[in-house]
């Protein structure tokens, strides 16, 4: 039976050629391409260059006509079946067909809705989430001490013991001053020494990169099935290094200098309903106040001394002066000859003692057509710019594009997409996803005739990694054993030769190792572990983003409640001046949930290595390959099973409620989906089918 198949774009019905064929692919993880994450899409058809065709398209065969339809955006769209919903998602332009010059087609294809994360996030950076910036903390000695010391439980940033250049250790017998031993002398003479503070940086949990994502982009929201708070401790605990550059935070200028994100524009009259403060620092430009926009000015009233300017957008510099001393005027409508102004704006001034300023004041003028110009303000009132380094977190958060973290972590943890009709992007493990499906018996639509079953393997190892083993301690684990740490290549559970490629999987994050002290003077344990971000050389080091678990941990040796010594004061030849007692519990880095497989195996490496905390040790066996790869890799694996390809023709209750979680049993045998190539007019389906076991 012939089904209408129905077109919308943008709510307007599309005129469709009488015998046009249209074939829809679904598959959302395909054996042929494990780590990408897939989405329904049409192979490329035909719109007739009809009336109500050339309206939506505006003519896009005539490039003289101003303001006309853009083929780089995908549009809203929509399909039904016989007038019912089918499916939701983008149609993208590729082209139009002319005959004698004159438009006879427009060609499309239909995505489903997944695919607008990279279209709405583009290129954008981590630096770009100005949501984030609400964490920024003071960077000093007493501030590193307190996050050194924060519970990661109750805090989104903390300091973890994780140096950028110096090396320590511990020795509770031999002092010397000016060394990295960390255990902490009382007694005069040589007793200055220890972790200096200034080698420690902020990490800020992932949970909250997330979090800014949504708050940055409409459009993007994530469901709460993976993305939660709590009850996924392997998730919800782990937290990213702010480490942009190797070595010191620091501005590299000779005099020191403290950078101010102005904060506190409280006070504001939004008359236009154009513009927005999203955050207490940041003012959101929106494309409507870009159109109709008339000004946009920057005041800053009666400075007390001389000030660094820095206006950025959308994490990029816009407009930058040194050594203002007096009150100053930016119009950035007069500077942006292009008139792009539409983004996401923040102000950071940077002084070299405290500057007050009696007002900072952003203005913003707007005029639509026929009506008065309107007038937006938002003002901090008097403010100070203090002689204190501000650690501003897109200043210091790797750079990274926002797509490529999501990617890391969607491979991290084998992660599929999809979204519900209310708009929501669900996200799940690949196992939880298909524990939610459902059986259909469609032996009576099949065509057993057609049957094929091919080998579904495609091939012979899969490769599993990092994109970055290269910090000191995992560089030399891989000098030492011939095999990147924390990686694993999988080649069948009889480790056999299989004909084929090798499938690589590699996340684009840096995978330190790390290391438990132990006590030098009598080989005693510590319950002390930190990371030291150095290359083999032991040169400072940058790397890629570093993931991690901080483990709030008690400070002991040899089962004996101690302390470490924390350097907070210098002297200006670099030497050491003074130091804290830090004792209690401080932040450990560590690539496994907990330091206890009592607690929780789970862990950050592929492979299950030796703990580097409880040392040899077969108990941390909850690795990423274990709990979100095995099933599904060792199926594809497994000598039995086959991808079974048959001819179909699906009757409409399967069709408008099928879900590539559920499966299809035929003849009694039973299989998961891995693909469906689906003719919308006439129902016919080409099925790509795993066998389940």
């Amino acid at each position: 039976m012939k089904r209408e198949l129905i077109l919308y774009i943008q709510d307007t019905r599309v005129d469709l050629f009488k015998d046009e064929s249209v074939s829809l692919t679904d598959t959302i993880q395909n054996v042929r391409d494990i780590q990408k994450i897939f989405t329904t899409f049409t192979q490329t058809f035909t719109l007739p260059a009809s009336a109500t065709n050339n309206k939506i398209f505006k003519h896009y065969y005539n490039f003289d006509i101003v303001d006309g339809f853009d083929a780089r955006k995908k549009v809203d769209a929509r399909i039904e079946l016989n007038h019912i919903p089918f499916k939701t998602g983008k149609i993208k332009l590729e082209g139009t067909d002319l005959k004698n010059n004159q438009i006879t087609a427009y060609r499309v294809t239909f995505f489903g809705n997944t695919v607008d994360l990279k279209d709405i996030i583009g290129e954008d950076k981590l630096e770009t989430l100005t949501a984030l910036n609400s964490l920024n903390k003071t960077y000093d000695a007493t501030n590193i001490e307190t996050y050194l010391k924060q519970d990661p439980a109750s805090s989104d940033i903390v300091v973890p013991l994780i140096t950028h250049t110096q090396r320590i250790f511990y020795n509770s017998t031999t002092h010397v001053n000016g060394s990295g031993n960390v255990y902490y002398h009382t007694g005069s003479g040589n007793n200055l020494h220890g972790v200096r503070w200034d080698n420690l940086k902020y990490a800020i949990r992932v949970h909250n990169i997330i979090e800014a994502i949504e708050a940055k982009y409409d459009g993007i929201d994530f469901s709460s099935d993976f993305f939660t708070e709590t009850g996924n401790d392997v998730y919800s605990d782990l937290f990213m290094w702010c480490h942009r550059k190797k070595g010191k935070v620091e501005t590299g200028d000779q005099i020191v200098k403290y950078p101010n994100l102005v904060d506190g524009w409280t006070t504001g009259i939004d008359t236009s309903g154009l513009t927005e403060m999203i955050n207490t620092s940041t003012l959101r430009i929106s494309s409507d106040a870009q159109l109709y926009g008339t000004a946009f000015t920057l005041t800053l009233s009666s400075p007390t001394g001389t000030y660094d300017l820095l206006i950025q957008k959308d994490g990029a510099t816009e407009y930058e002066e040194l050594n203002i001393s007096a009150t100053k005027v930016v119009n950035l409508y007069a500077l942006n000859t292009n008139q792009v102004l539409a983004g996401d704006y923040t102000v950071t001034i940077t002084v070299t003692s405290a500057v007050n300023f009696g007002n900072i004041l952003r203005t913003i003028k707007t005029q639509e057509p026929g009506d008065p110009e309107l007038t937006d303000q938002f003002s901090t009132g008097s403010y100070s710019a203090a002689a204190s380094f501000e650690f501003i977190i897109t200043n210091q958060i790797p750079e990274m594009k926002i797509i490529d973290f999501l990617s890391g972590i969607f491979k991290m943890f084998n992660l599929v997409a999809f979204v519900n009709e209310s708009g929501t992007i669900v996200v799940k493990t690949l196992d939880s996803y298909y524990t939610g499906g459902t059986t259909y018996d469609i032996t009576e639509y099949t065509d057993i005739d057609s049957k094929k079953v091919d080998v579904a393997l495609p091939f012979k190892e899969i490769s599993f990694g990092y994109n970055d083993t290269d910090s000191f301690l995992a560089a030399i684990h891989n000098q030492l054993f011939g095999v990147e740490w924390g990686t694993l290549d999988y080649r069948g559970p009889d480790d056999d030769k299989y004909d084929g490629g090798i499938y690589k999987i590699e996340l684009p994050f840096g995978h330190m190792k790390y290391e438990r002290l132990i006590d030098i003077s009598d080989s005693s344990l510590t319950t002390i572990q930190w990371g030291y971000s150095v290359d083999d050389n032991q040169d400072s080091y940058i790397g890629s983003p570093v993931l991690f678990y901080p483990i709030y941990n008690a400070i002991q040796d040899d089962g004996v409640t101690e302390s470490i010594s924390l350097i907070t004061l210098f002297n200006p030849d670099g030497t050491f001046n003074d130091h804290e007692e830090i004792t209690g519990s401080i932040n450990m880095p560590s690539n496994s949930v907990s330091f206890s497989s009592s607690t929780s195996t789970a862990n950050i490496n592929f492979s299950q290595e030796q703990n580097e905390y409880t040392g040899p040790s077969e108990t941390f066996s909850g690795t990423l390959f274990k709990n979100y790869y095995e099933n599904y890799i060792k199926t594809i694996f497994d000598s039995k099973n086959r991808l079974t390809k048959i001819k179909a023709r699906l009757p409409m209750n399967i069709l408008m409620n099928y879900s590539l979680a559920d499966n299809f049993r035929i003849t009694g045998t039973e299989y998961r989906i891995n693909s469906i190539k689906l003719n919308l007019t006439t129902g016919e389906a080409d099925l790509e089918l795993l066998n389940v076991k």
